[in-house]
């Protein structure tokens, strides 16, 4: 297997980073793209070799992950095509317990042979690792499913889009741009179809397709005069969908404030660019925020990275406990917090829920990587710490006997572990919209998109800024602001929240390509709340004075 050529990906954000993880595969045509690859029935088989293999050698527990990835991603600038990737990526993983310890290894060479070396490996690993091993594996029990599948609900398959139609409508994109007051362009279509299939000793085998897709952008404008430039992003959100997310049904559009278009199911990557590059070209003589305490309308593209670091990270059971520091450090939401069972996370309106079944979104699966079925679940309710994210090995150290089916691996070549589900801030109860939140703040900041943020190594204290930015006075909108990023803790902050927009305002955003763990795995999670009012926010002017 070889790792292709890096691929620039200046402006497509700071998610690009992880990007070099998921390049790991054979270059492909296009077409290759469509071969249906293993048949299910060679795929039970080979499976079995694993499970049976490792039962013979002392296993007691075995699992086996037949997987073939498939990537296209596709990069242009200006008027260039920069980039298309295709690349595929196909082998299996072996998880077993000896000892009452953990062993895995994996192979490409998915025949007899090749599967039986890798359980022999998989289980010489786990015996010499029970020679350290101070506690047992306690795994929580699970159902059998059997012959089981599930598919990501899609009506257009991005496999069957000719790469010229992709190609075309990301160029239009960025003549848009260029034509509304844009002096840069860069733009991109991430789409991703993992092809996963699951056999366990406990009986089940389980088969699953699951479609991504994110379309990007960033367009800058530039005073030529003083040389001072501005960017804005895209305002799409990473789906769990089919190539249908790029129809841009009238539908599924919002209209925010100032002309800012939101997108909820589908996406206008046009329409978007065309208003990025008048606002990138606005924000260039945008008066610059005075620091202060504001009331702050956050958007749910925007909102959902700030759930992702203050929520989804510090409320993962391997970061609680010590175990994962990796990328996002450990937590302040220790386990004496969530025993008192009265720990405020936030205020009374605060119901933040994990969920692997939301259709649409990123972490949307039937079964996890360890073959548990899906669910949703508390981890605040009216405000108060409920829950963790956990998986079949940790559900024991909170007292609890059912795994959350949160078990992830980025590959058939990486071992499953716990990974961040879906975890969205439920919408309000009474019938509220954007312009009714605004109408209600006397001095406050309306942000939409992601920007720059920072957070410390227990999840606590943090700084986030944004895309855009408009100033709140007196139940109106003035004017656009630059330079603002507000500051807090995660406690101070969500006990701020005093309002939340109704289910008519909820959205999306996500994360595709979240890192986590040493060596580094990435996955995709979705964040989905309403427009949200947060009061007394700190913020301060992130301006350069010369």
């Amino acid at each position: 297997m070889k790792r292709r050529d890096f691929i620039q990906y200046t402006g497509l954000g700071a998610g690009a980073l992880m990007m070099p993880s998921l390049l790991l595969g054979n270059d492909i045509s296009a077409e290759a793209l469509l071969n249906p690859g293993m048949d299910i029935a060679i795929k039970k088989r080979m499976a079995d070799v694993a499970l049976n293999t490792a039962k013979s050698l002392g296993a007691t527990y075995a699992d086996a992950r037949i997987g073939r990835y498939l990537n296209q991603y596709v990069f242009t600038r200006e008027d260039k095509v920069q980039n298309v990737v295709n690349t595929e990526s196909f082998g299996i993983g072996i998880r077993v317990i000896v000892n009452g310890t953990w062993g895995f290894a994996s192979t490409n060479s998915v025949n007899e042979d090749g599967i039986k070396k890798a359980t022999d490996q998989a289980v010489a690993i786990a015996k010499a690792n029970s020679k350290i091993q101070k506690e047992e594996v306690k795994l929580a029990p699970v159902a059998s499913h059997g012959e089981v599948s599930w598919k990501t609900p899609i009506k257009k398959d991005f496999k069957d889009v000719p790469v010229s139609e992709k190609v075309d409508l990301l160029l239009s994109a960025n003549a848009a741009a260029l034509k509304n007051g844009a002096n840069y362009v860069n733009s991109g279509l991430f789409m991703v179809n993992e092809q996963k299939y699951f056999a366990s000793t406990d009986g089940s085998y389980i088969d699953q397709d699951v479609h991504r897709i994110w379309p990007t952008f960033t367009v800058t404008a530039i005073d030529k005069s003083t040389g001072k430039f501005k960017s804005r992003q895209a305002m799409s959100a990473p789906m769990g969908m089919g190539y249908e997310y790029m129809d841009g049904l009238a539908s599924e559009k919002l209209k925010g404030p100032e002309g800012l278009n939101l997108y909820r199911n589908s996406y206008d990557i046009v329409e978007d660019a065309t208003v990025a590059a008048q606002q990138a070209k606005q924000r260039l003589t945008a008066k610059s925020v005075e620091a202060g305490k504001y009331d702050l309308v956050l958007e749910p593209n925007h909102l959902g990275l700030t759930i992702h670091e203050s929520v989804g990270h510090p409320l993962e059971l391997d970061r609680v406990l010590g175990y994962e520091a990796n990328y996002a450090g450990t937590s302040f939401a220790t386990l004496d917090k969530w025993k008192t069972k009265n720990f405020k996370y936030g205020s009374e309106i605060v119901n933040l829920v994990a969920d692997k079944t939301q259709v649409g979104s990123l972490g949307a699966v039937g079964y996890d990587d360890e073959g548990v079925k899906t669910k949703k679940w508390d981890l605040v309710r009216n405000g108060i710490l409920t829950n963790y994210q956990a998986i079949r090995d940790q559900v024991h150290m909170i007292d609890q006997k059912e795994s959350h089916g949160c078990c992830y691996s980025q590959s058939w070549n990486d071992v499953q572990f716990q990974r961040m589900p879906n975890v969205s801030l439920e919408p309000g109860k009474e019938k509220y919209s954007i312009d009714d939140m605004i109408k209600d703040v006397e001095k406050g900041i309306y942000i939409a998109g992601r920007g720059s943020y920072s957070i410390d190594q227990q999840r606590y204290n943090f700084q986030f800024g944004g895309t855009v930015f408009y100033e709140i006075k007196n139940g109106k909108i003035v004017g656009m602001l630059d330079d603002v990023a507000y500051q807090s803790n995660t406690q101070e902050f969500w006990n701020s929240c005093a309002k939340i927009c109704d289910k008519d305002d909820y959205r999306m955003f996500g994360s595709f390509f979240d890192g986590k763990g040493q060596p580094s795995q990435i996955s995709a999670v979705s964040h989905g709340s309403s427009t949200t009012r947060f009061n007394g926010v700190n913020v301060i002017n992130t301006g350069r004075k010369i």
